[in-house]
């Protein structure tokens, strides 16, 4: 199965449905089990992911190869892949996982292709003083330093 022409004909179909939705991701294991991720800002419709896969379906030779297709929307608990999705999720709490190994909890601000601001808040003992005080602070991370970004429920 090659990846690129899944790609392909999600992105086709996308354009030929006229659909607020973009894709996420697609990966294929080694037994050609294909997953199709897809998302939009309002929310992606089960009709939607049932159409996608039929199109796709329609457009794959079973013949030649055989595979197993699942069609899904990334959900609330499912990391961040693009940043459309970072964009979607401005000003919402979220949980950030480094590739140094910190965790961060904090409010996503501003994102582009290269990264995103997260306001976080954090208990500091100034010198002197006898105790902690909130402290807040907004920090710049780069996409390529983080492992995992996604919905915080705490």
């Amino acid at each position: 199965m090659d990846r690129q022409n899944i790609t392909d004909l999600t992105e086709q179909y996308l354009l030929l449905a006229e659909s607020e939705s973009y894709l996420v991701d697609v990966e294929i294991d080694r037994e050609n089990r294909i997953v199709v991720t897809i998302d939009n800002d309002e929310g992606v419709d089960i009709d939607e992911c049932a159409n996608l896969s039929q199109y796709l379906e329609d457009h794959l030779d079973r013949d030649t190869e055989d595979f197993e297709l699942e069609v899904g929307s990334a959900g609330l608990s499912s990391p961040l892949r693009i940043p459309r999705q970072y964009r979607k999720f401005e000003g919402e709490r979220m949980e950030v996982l480094c590739r140094d190994g910190k965790k961060l909890t904090g409010i996503l601000g501003k994102a582009d292709e290269e990264g995103f601001d997260l306001t976080v808040t954090r208990k500091v003992k100034p010198e002197g003083a006898k105790k902690k005080v909130d402290v807040t602070e907004t920090l710049h991370l780069l996409l390529k330093d983080v492992n995992s970004v996604k919905y915080s429920f705490d």
